[in-house]
């Protein structure tokens, strides 16, 4: 089969394709810009193919072709940076700036390289250059879209980008080598068709993943230095490509050959070029310094913060904040000071790096400056110009003896809070103000990451206290109710000692009084408030015990409504301990010749006790703002004011409620509600 009949095929399979995936577009009703204008690229492909196979079938001119071929490589430059344009219709994505920059570029390359063409008879060589050029910024965008796009973007456009820059890679070595040996390889023009219609397939998978508004361009320096190594490597080639048609023009016979040599060895050039380290710091630094204001991504240096706090293994949270520092200036030494506020220093964390008592005058002169100036100290800029640090007379030569050359200090808000000092940093120059900054504002992060972990660990210290503390005035409240008991029994002892009840009455209260204290005694060996035990007990009979108990004063206590039984799981010895109180305080609100009730019923699901009295009763502001209010009692000195709050806290504490009624001079009903637990 002859070579151009393979390429009839190709280019019809080609145009074929692209019509096929044009009417799959159209009949998936795609609104958005992208879709829209891949449709129409996809219509000029098609064109541009069927151009292709009438000038294989008829002969014509191949410029047609070719003229074909630059609208086709506009259309799919625009739709690349159509990504990164949100709009609707395909007027305003042909209106926005970017793309009217690249259609004036393509354009005047188009007019200036045609016209050349033709002033010279219809030479082809500019054509050739014309799309080197093309093709070469076709590559570009490709690449600063792909780097440019999330991870979520690079699946959706991955086919696309394989595509076209399948198509971009082999038009740029077909014209790259046409422009060296001064004619286009029809061998390779043939087959251009097949791999036009391969496309396809990957253009259909991508527009079907694709989403818009996910891919957006985010011009960083690392995006610039690849595409313009990419962009360097580009036009290396096109002047090899414009040396070796003059060596080909000028060689005679050997032209052809001599051309393909020189073009082998100046890729050589450029590979080893392109891998050399030094060349591409070199461009780093040319892109950094005349491309970009900023020295450093703050937003990488920012997220590599974030993930250095998050993922630190250090022990405590300054050794981390240290850590951090020192890999941010490349320390080999460091360490943290916190100023105490009496002209001394307190040593946080140190790693490879002492500082001693000779040290002291100058850091005291140093946190008097950085106070006034807020500056970070550069030791060796200072060695050298002391002026630039106005009003700091500090020994440059003891801190170079330990090989400290940077300071910075910690601000927390506008106070200040003291240094991180660093040795042997790889910062061999002087700081700019881009490295001050960045120190500077990491710093600052760093003090608040320092004070938020210090304001949590008083926190923690503050609530251990208060535990210890609320542990202690409950134990102290069972030490006063054990001695209130002994002191019923003296009190009680001249009148009742020949009764025997009273002193079997007596010898029960001291082994209840001894087995409270060795439960306050076994509390206080463990610094904590010992666990409850929960058993199932009769109310009733605990209520008769707690009565029996506090009748040994006036006035006498009266149980009236007591249920037959009523079986809860419940800590006994607490609802002892609650209940005596409860009582207690009904007898000392009311006169000897006044009464005290108990009352105790059950109800379907509910156990309800009343504790009532005819005593001085209280206010109901006083029940609202402080009868439940712990530490706040009416007795003086003789009370603790935790009493009722206890109760409170043990009735709530199993879903049940204590509540107060009371009128002022007539009395006052404690009322607890329990549900019936099982």
């Amino acid at each position: 089969m002859e070579m151009y009949t393979v390429g009839i095929w190709g280019y019809s399979f080609a145009s074929i394709a692209y019509v096929i995936f044009s009417l799959l577009i159209l009949a998936a009703h795609k609104q958005s810009s992208i879709a829209k204008w891949l449709f129409l690229s996809s219509l000029i492909v098609g064109g541009a193919n069927v151009v292709a196979v009438l000038q294989i079938v008829i002969g014509f001119s191949l410029q047609w072709v070719m003229l074909a071929d630059v609208i086709k490589i506009a259309a799919f430059s625009v739709l690349i940076l159509s990504f990164n344009v949100e709009k609707d219709s395909l007027l305003e994505v042909l209106k926005n700036r970017i793309v009217v920059k690249y259609l004036l570029f393509w354009f005047f390359s188009s007019v200036i390289c045609w016209g050349a063409s033709y002033t010279l008879d219809l030479s082809y060589q500019y054509l050739f250059l014309l799309f080197v050029l093309l093709n070469l910024t076709s590559l570009v965008l490709l690449e600063q879209v792909y780097r440019g796009a999330n991870t979520e973007a690079k699946r959706s456009i991955n086919p696309l980008v394989i595509a076209l820059g399948s198509v971009s890679v082999f038009d740029f070595v077909l014209y790259a080598q046409a422009t060296m040996v001064g004619g286009i390889e029809f061998d390779f023009w043939y087959i251009r068709g097949y791999l036009s219609a391969l496309t396809v397939p990957l253009l259909l998978i991508s527009i079907r993943r694709f989403k818009e508004g996910t891919v957006r361009i985010f011009v960083s320096r690392n995006m610039v230095f690849y595409s313009s190594m990419l962009m360097i490597a580009g036009l290396y080639l096109l002047l090899m490509a414009v040396a070796g048609y003059l060596i080909n023009y000028f060689g005679g016979e050997w032209g052809q050959l001599v051309s393909f040599g020189f073009f082998i060895l100046g890729s050589i050039v450029l590979a080893v070029l392109l891998i050399t380290e030094t060349v591409r710091r070199q461009v780093k630094v040319f892109i950094s310094k005349h491309f970009f204001a900023n020295k450093y991504e703050y937003r990488e240096e920012w997220l590599e913060l974030i993930g250095q706090i998050e993922t630190a293994s250090a022990e405590n949270y300054c050794q981390m904040s240290l850590q951090i520092m020192m890999s941010k200036v490349g320390a080999t030494g460091g360490i943290m000071l916190k100023a105490n506020g009496n002209s001394r220093f307190t040593v946080k964390h140190s790693d490879g790096l002492k500082l001693d008592e000779s040290f002291d005058k100058d850091l005291i002169l140093l946190e008097n400056f950085t106070k006034t100036q807020g500056w970070i100290i550069d030791i060796n800029e200072y060695n050298e110009d002391p002026l630039l640090y106005p009003g700091l007379f500090i020994h440059p030569k003891i801190w170079h003896a330990v090989g400290v050359n940077i300071m910075v200090p910690i601000f927390i808000g506008k106070n200040f809070y003291g240094f991180f000092i660093f040795s042997n940093s790889d910062e061999k120059n002087q700081l700019n103000w881009e490295d001050r900054d960045l120190l500077f504002a990491i710093a600052k992060q760093l003090g608040n990451f320092i004070s938020l972990n210090e304001a949590n660990d008083k926190l923690a210290e503050s609530k251990q206290f208060d535990a210890f503390n609320r542990m202690s005035a409950f134990l102290v409240h069972d030490l006063k109710n054990v001695q209130a008991q002994l002191s019923l029994i003296t009190s009680n002892a001249k009148q009742h000692r020949d009764n025997p009840e009273f002193v079997d009455d007596v010898f029960e209260t001291v082994e209840s009084a001894t087995e409270r204290l060795a439960k306050v005694l076994a509390q206080l060996r463990d610094k904590q408030v010992a666990q409850s035990t929960s058993k199932r007990v009769d109310l009733g009979d605990i209520i008769k015990r707690v009565t029996a108990q506090r009748n040994v004063m006036q006035p006498q206590v009266v149980i009236k409504n007591n249920a037959e039984e009523c079986l809860v799981t419940i800590d006994d010895e607490r609802f002892f301990s609650v209940m005596n109180h409860l009582i207690q305080n009904a007898q000392e609100a009311t006169s000897d010749d006044g009464w005290v009730e108990i009352s105790l019923t059950q109800q379907q699901k509910y156990i309800n006790i009343i504790v009532s009295d005819n005593g001085c009763g209280m206010s109901e502001s006083f029940i609202k703002s402080r009868l439940f209010k712990p530490f706040d009692t009416t007795k003086g000195n003789a009370g603790m004011g935790i009493g009722v709050f206890e109760a409170k806290q043990f009735f709530e504490s199993i879903a049940g409620s204590l509540t107060a009624e009371s009128i002022k001079g007539q009395g006052t009903k404690m009322i607890i509600c329990l549900p019936v637990l099982s």
